[in-house]
Parts: C-alpha cells; sequence; structure tokens
C-alpha cells in the first residue's frame, strides 16, 4: 500500500465508519497517547522496565502489541495529514530530500556510530 492509498483508507473508513474526523486538537492528543502506549511497550521489551505480572503483553514480550501500536500511531498521524491537507507522500520525499542534503556526511562522520 502506498501512502496515498492508506490516506485514502482512512479516509474512506472515517466516511463510511467513524462519522467525521475528531477535531485536529483532540487528535493530537490522541497520536500523543498512541505514541505513549507504544514508547511502553519499546521501554519493556528494549529498555529497563519490567513488565507487570498481570500484563498480558508480557506474554511475547509486547512483539504483537508493538507493531498494533506503531499502527495506531501510522492511523492518527495520516487522520491529522487528512483532515489539515497535508500529503504525506510529497511531505516525505521532501524531509529525505533534506536530509540528504544536510546531513549528507554528518552520520557518516559521526564516530559514535562507528563503535
Amino acid at each position: 500500500m502506498t501512502i496515498q492509498k492508506a490516506q485514502d483508507a482512512v479516509d474512506a473508513w472515517i466516511k463510511e465508519y467513524g462519522v467525521r474526523y475528531f477535531s485536529e486538537l483532540t487528535n493530537m492528543a490522541v497520536l500523543t497517547e498512541e505514541v505513549g502506549e507504544l514508547a511502553r511497550i519499546i521501554s519493556r521489551r528494549y529498555g529497563d522496565q519490567s513488565w507487570k505480572s498481570t500484563d498480558p503483553r508480557a506474554k511475547d514480550n509486547g512483539q504483537e502489541a508493538l507493531g498494533e501500536e506503531m499502527a495506531d500511531v501510522l492511523w492518527v498521524l495520516i487522520c491529522l495529514a487528512n483532515q489539515t491537507g497535508v500529503d504525506l507522500t510529497k511531505e516525505l520525499q521532501k524531509s529525505i530530500e533534506k536530509k540528504t542534503f544536510r546531513d549528507r556526511t554528518r552520520h557518516l562522520d559521526n564516530p559514535k556510530l562507528k563503535a
């Protein structure tokens, strides 16, 4: 699925099942919430936090939930793009070009990354 097709699919879902988009401010809050849920899994899977014995995600060390939470973050980001008229394909390409120009040698010359 391309980014544009993802934007179209989310828009179609919202129109069919979601009644309407939440406000941009609400979606920003929801995005923050979803990023927090993703961070919680990553902190337990890859960081120093441990799982609570009652957390059902502990059984597979959060593997299944990791992808689910990433998809939730992407969903809300796409909602925000759609409702604000942002073409994510175009903006991602611009971001890649900007980073390529700006950081052409920055990471290659970073001794911390060569360790």
